[in-house]
């Protein structure tokens, strides 16, 4: 798949993996370093790599779960055999094999191969250990935000979750969201439930529409499209409120209790 986006002479594009994960490749235009977010599946990286003559040097993690974090201990072995130093960026969490530098949130990293330095975001909610990677318009933010929908509380809270997607509405609005799974159509489908008469949503829902038929990615997304359609983003909408409401049949007073309705509703939709 090669549906590559440049920002800053930094080209990031999909790698598809399993039925519906994106790994991200960054690449820089200087150099031919690779960063790959997140690689569940070592064999599609490596393809990658060799078809276009790439080094990898970097990768980043952003929670413990296997999709993410299955391929490590196969590319790490891979670039030790070409001899390439490899950093492996990743949560606190001794679960995940192959982590080379530990980040927390505050945390600032910097990849001098790609020009890039990123802030490390603590999200909880999906998994309590869930990190995200920012630097000025690009957000890799693994499971937690998806275009038009928001990740499983597999195990934190609603609270957390909410509180999680709330610090990432406070970035800047043209950030490009680049999260890791192409949910977005099926997402879309549950918004326009939640809130449908929402003209923004039904025209992105009909341009992810086809785009899926054309079999090309919806990602990434923006925060500035996320807020106008996501209804994990916008538990304040009175529609929204009103939807959870007559979901819950109950006065729902607070934002999370919302959240944490649409959360569930969509945990059975």
């Amino acid at each position: 798949m090669s549906q590559s986006q440049i920002i800053n002479s930094v080209s990031i594009t999909p790698i598809k993996a399993f039925s519906d994960n994106y790994i991200w490749a960054i690449q820089c235009g200087n150099n031919n370093h690779l960063a790959l977010v997140d690689p569940g599946d070592a064999q599609v990286c490596i393809k990658y790599i060799e078809q276009h003559q790439l080094t990898l040097s970097t990768i980043l993690i952003t929670h413990h779960h296997a999709d993410h974090t299955g391929g490590i201990t196969e590319l790490v072995d891979y670039c030790h055999t070409k001899q390439w130093p490899i950093q492996v960026f990743g949560p606190h969490n001794d679960a995940i094999p192959g982590i080379t530098d530990k980040v927390a949130d505050g945390d600032k990293i910097s990849l001098t191969d790609f020009d890039l330095i990123f802030d490390i975001l603590a999200l909880p909610g999906h998994t309590l250990d869930h990190i995200a990677y920012h630097s000025d318009s690009l957000l890799f933010c693994g499971d937690t935000l998806f275009s038009g929908g928001c990740g499983r509380l597999f195990e934190g809270s609603a609270e957390q979750m909410f509180q999680s997607l709330t610090k990432l509405k406070q970035l800047p609005e043209r950030t490009k969201v680049y999260c890791t799974h192409e949910y977005t159509k099926a997402n879309l489908t549950f918004a326009l439930a939640v809130e449908p008469s929402n003209p923004e949503l039904i025209d992105y829902y009909n341009r992810v529409s086809n785009l899926t038929q054309a079999n090309k990615p919806s990602l990434p997304s923006s925060l500035y499209l996320e807020k106008k359609i996501n209804p994990f983003l916008r538990t304040d909408s009175g529609e929204i409120i009103a939807s959870a409401q007559v979901y819950a049949d109950k006065n729902l007073p607070t934002e999370v209790a919302v959240f944490a309705t649409i959360r569930q509703w969509k945990d059975n939709f």
